[in-house]
């Protein structure tokens, strides 16, 4: 090194994960970016609190690592993952999230998620996620791989089971049921013993519950 040259500091940004925040919850997005922040090899470039956002600032700049909240406004997170990764399919995405459904969690990892973790993870396991990703690696913790195989291995809803169990989940009666969907009430129970089976429950109340476990319907 010549006389007067500086070696750069190894607390330089460009040492550093540089990290785009993704949600539309405030307190959440700013207590990431505290914890985030105190990372001596860590910094946030970006903080979005719409989708839309998220995409215009990664485009700016770039980060390492994206965190992305799974349901944002104007542009959900798979949105958002699907329109990164056409400008760069190596870009690197955290989705972290409450849902923790088989669709929601599918949908993430086919849009091309890197990893995949609950709000309710430890901050050291965040910490360890964000610097897995950032050097290449997949995190989808081990309760959620078995979560999604076991939704994977049922056997799959048609389109017209599914708007029976929309209904359902609505709190519809068979009669109310046979005259949204212009079928009869025969129809309607040969419909609901099929989803039944598929879903592995006995009851109405039981198949409204698993199903918005996974994903099927919305409460």
């Amino acid at each position: 090194m010549k006389a007067g040259d500086q070696e750069k500091p190894i607390n330089s940004e460009s040492a550093r994960i540089r990290v785009l925040i993704a949600d539309d919850h405030v307190t959440v997005l700013e207590g990431l970016a505290a914890i985030i922040a105190r990372q001596p090899d860590m910094v946030v470039v970006a903080e979005a609190i719409d989708g839309y956002e998220a995409v215009d600032l990664w485009t700016k700049h770039r980060p390492d690592v994206t965190l992305l909240d799974l349901r944002m406004p104007k542009l959900d997170g798979v949105g958002v993952i699907e329109k990164i990764r056409e400008a760069d399919i190596s870009a690197r995405v955290i989705v972290l999230t409450t849902y923790d459904t088989d669709s929601e969690i599918v949908r993430a990892i086919k849009a091309g998620t890197k990893a995949y973790l609950l709000k309710d993870a430890r901050r050291e396991q965040l910490l360890d996620c964000i610097r897995r990703v950032n050097r290449g690696e997949t995190c989808i913790p081990a309760s959620l791989i078995e979560k999604l195989a076991a939704g994977l291995s049922s056997e799959s809803l048609t389109g017209r089971e599914l708007n029976v169990l929309e209904l359902l989940a609505k709190g519809k009666s068979n009669k109310e049921i046979s005259a949204n969907l212009y079928m009869s009430e025969t129809t309607v129970k040969s419909h609901l013993r099929s989803v039944f089976r598929k879903l592995n429950v006995l009851s109405r109340t039981e198949a409204i519950t698993v199903a918005s476990r996974r994903g099927l319907v919305r409460l």
